[in-house]
């Protein structure tokens, strides 16, 4: 079985964002990046989001996808990473 650099590291790697995560902040949400350059590293403070982006992101991933985040999507901050955003969605109902 091949590893990834990322995986090898114990980083998840690009694939184990929620698609539906990077398709809502690169079409709704207009953040100008390369969705391949997306990490669960990366910060919603490099992607230039400020606390209103995420509320954005939250609310339209309720509407647009049918599902309710939990409480926990509520607490993120600029500094908080796309693996925070993408542990918020798996918990999602």
């Amino acid at each position: 079985m091949t590893q990834t650099v990322e995986q090898a590291a114990g980083q998840p790697a690009r694939s184990e964002l929620p698609e539906p995560l990077v398709t809502l902040l690169t079409s709704h949400l207009d953040v100008k990046v390369n969705p391949d350059q997306l990490s669960a590293d990366t910060t919603f403070e490099s992607l230039e989001m400020d606390s209103l982006s995420l509320m954005e992101l939250v609310v339209a991933a309720e509407q647009e996808l049918g599902i309710v985040l939990p409480d926990e999507a509520a607490d993120l901050s600029p500094s908080s990473t796309l693996g925070d955003a993408a542990r918020a969605f798996r918990n999602a109902t």
